[in-house]
């Protein structure tokens, strides 16, 4: 996208002063004629010039001046999420807020009857086809498991077998020759491999590379672990039961190497050093400023995870905003009085102000809870993590010590279970004030539907689930009660406000997949198994629906509505330049849009203005 290019048309106000003039990269910089020079030396200056006008030439160009306006050429392509003026031709950014929108008229005017110059309001043109949309939110991500996700990505392996290849091809790939250091992995999936077969310690123990080292294997969804015969003799002895968990057993009642949900905790994992905790943040950051993300809610900081984002808080290192949800441990004390909530630290990178806690497990391990079995699995209904008489307990003192609850919640039983607690809960206080969430709030009653807009509950979930578990969900729920999962539709419906994420690493990161997701229902390659229409189509979001669920909605569920989620004066100057029209295009090719420039607080941190 060019920058400081003159409007195309008769605009009023386009002339925007002489340090605009800068040549293009076919303006010379010589004379035609220069005597006394030598082959070798002329040869050098038109090298020289040649590289400056390249340098200088408005297309590369992208340093923003402490203001300036972003303006479409023509039309309003600038979309402000806001009701009242929801698209206009210009923003204006003052320092590290949005000093004012309008017609790029309407906004000279009115920066000239400040007293000030035309000339020194710098104005940047967008590309005819690209848009401004606010800087966008995950609403419920993991920042260094990403990133750690990264090191040995197993969601290409198809079968067992592919799986356990890519563990092998990863210790030759690196030299691991030290066979006693700990192999760690994210994104196997059962569900995608044949007959959907639980693996097993064995099957890792038939590769000779692989045999006799620790290897710790997280699942796709996080809720499984698989690990080798080493990892579990180095944990040793097992329980024969876990609360909230499962530990597999073989033929011989013995751990078969796979577990779930609480049982992961009974597994000690290497602890990060500072270079590894870096490593996974920057590789996490330097992939959400490039698909536009400019705030992400963490939906887990453990007391490691915690620390370490405190640190770069104040070392004023955090490119983006992070919202924080602490992680709730069920037999550890109760902290919510003697912590006080992060808010606003590093100059509004940083807030933790509340608490994750886990209901139940997920829908692809079979542990998310439900009110009747399994249709594929007759002999389980799922199970709480946690007993309900906990929640019954610790919500409300968090709520009274100040901090807002989320709840990991999936199958319908576990939903209603934390919503008949939150009912309680909220009776005569300020809903507004707590703002409790459901994470995930993926398969509710029709009364429990009703109940989340009523409470005012906020409705956390991720499109990207929907096309990833459509291909298995009716054989785990059956033909009847899947009408009820996932049914985004139904929530904003009853009232509910939808703060729409990606859990990645679970999902693609990329939140143009959530949009397309939650406004398609078809996969990204167009599919779904109710056809081309979609996987229950009257469950769709409208465009401006799903963009207000990962912009001012993901504000309003981090308490941050009022400076951020969408362009109006006086919020901060967090926005997006977007290729393409994603609120007008085709379906087919809003995965084609790319991000131009992400601007976080009025500066460029990813991409060209």
């Amino acid at each position: 996208m060019s920058e400081l290019r003159k409007r195309q048309g008769s605009g009023k106000f386009t002339d925007t002063g002489p340090q605009n003039a800068l040549p293009r990269k076919n303006d010379s910089v010589l004379p035609s004629v220069v005597p006394g020079l030598g082959c070798y030396s002329l040869v050098i200056l038109i090298s020289l010039a040649a590289f400056a006008a390249w340098f200088l030439s408005p297309e590369k160009i992208s340093s923003l001046s402490h203001s300036y306006a972003i303006c479409s050429s023509s039309g309003a392509r600038v979309y402000t999420v806001d009701h009242v003026v929801p698209n206009v031709q210009c923003l204006v950014v003052d320092g590290s807020f949005i000093l004012d929108t309008g017609s790029l008229e309407d906004v000279m005017a009115r920066w000239v009857a400040g007293g000030r110059l035309r000339s020194s309001l710098q104005i940047h043109y967008l590309d005819k086809s690209s848009i401004v949309v606010p800087g966008l939110s995950d609403s419920h991500a993991h920042i260094l498991e990403y990133g750690a996700n990264r090191q040995l990505p197993l969601g290409g392996g198809k079968t067992i077998e592919d799986t356990i290849a890519l563990v092998r091809q990863y210790i030759l790939d690196n030299n691991l020759n030290d066979s006693s250091k700990t192999i760690e992995g994210w994104g196997w999936d059962h569900t995608s491999w044949p007959g959907e077969e639980w693996p097993t310690s064995d099957a890792l123990e038939m590769d000779p590379i692989i045999r006799g080292r620790p290897v710790i294997l997280q699942s796709k969804d996080g809720h499984a672990l698989w690990i080798s015969k080493k990892a579990l003799e180095l944990n040793s002895p097992w329980p024969s039961e876990v609360e909230g968990g499962v530990i597999m057993k073989d033929s011989f009642g013995n751990p078969s190497g796979v577990l779930l949900d609480n049982a992961q905790d009974l597994v000690k994992r290497p602890v990060p050093t500072e270079q590894d905790l870096l490593r996974r943040f920057n590789i996490t950051v330097n992939d959400a400023l490039s698909y536009g993300l400019t705030s992400i809610h963490d939906a887990g900081f453990n007391p490691i995870s915690l620390e370490f984002f405190r640190r770069q808080a104040t070392a004023g290192n955090l490119p983006v905003r992070i919202y924080g949800m602490r992680y709730f441990e069920e037999n550890g004390p109760y902290w919510g009085n003697l912590s006080k909530p992060i808010i606003n630290a590093g100059n509004g990178r940083l807030n933790a102000r509340s608490v994750k806690i886990f209901a139940d497990g997920a829908l692809r391990s079979g542990g998310a809870a439900l009110n009747e079995p399994y249709c594929d699995n007759p002999h389980t209904k799922g199970f709480m993590r946690l007993d309900p008489k906990v929640l019954i307990d610790v919500i409300p003192k968090y709520l009274r010590d100040g901090w807002q609850v989320n709840v990991h919640a999936i199958g319908d039983y576990a939903n209603g279970v934390v919503l008949d607690t939150f009912e309680t809960a909220l009776k005569d206080v300020n809903v507004t004030a707590l703002r409790p969430r459901l994470e995930h709030a993926q398969i509710l009653t029709e009364t429990d539907m009703e109940r989340v807009g009523k409470l005012g509950v906020i409705a956390s979930i991720q499109p990207t689930h929907a096309i990833s578990d459509m291909w298995f969900a009716e054989d785990r729920l059956g033909s009847e009660r899947v009408k009820r999962l996932y049914a985004f539709r139904s929530l904003l419906d009853h009232g509910s406000r939808l703060a729409i994420g990606s859990d990645f690493p679970v999902e693609d990161m990329n939140p143009l997949a959530g949009f397309y997701a939650a406004i398609t229902r078809l996969s990204l390659t167009g599919q779904s198994p109710s056809g081309p229409s979609g996987w229950f189509p009257e469950q769709r979001l409208t465009r401006m629906e799903a963009l207000r669920g990962m912009t001012i909605d993901a504000a309003y569920a981090s308490f941050t509505e009022d400076n951020l989620g969408s362009l109006v004066p006086g919020k901060r100057a967090d926005y997006v330049i977007l290729s393409q029209d994603i609120m007008t295009v085709p379906i087919d090719q809003i995965l084609s849009t790319k991000v131009q420039a992400t601007v976080i607080d009025g500066r460029l941190a990813f991409g060209q203005v």
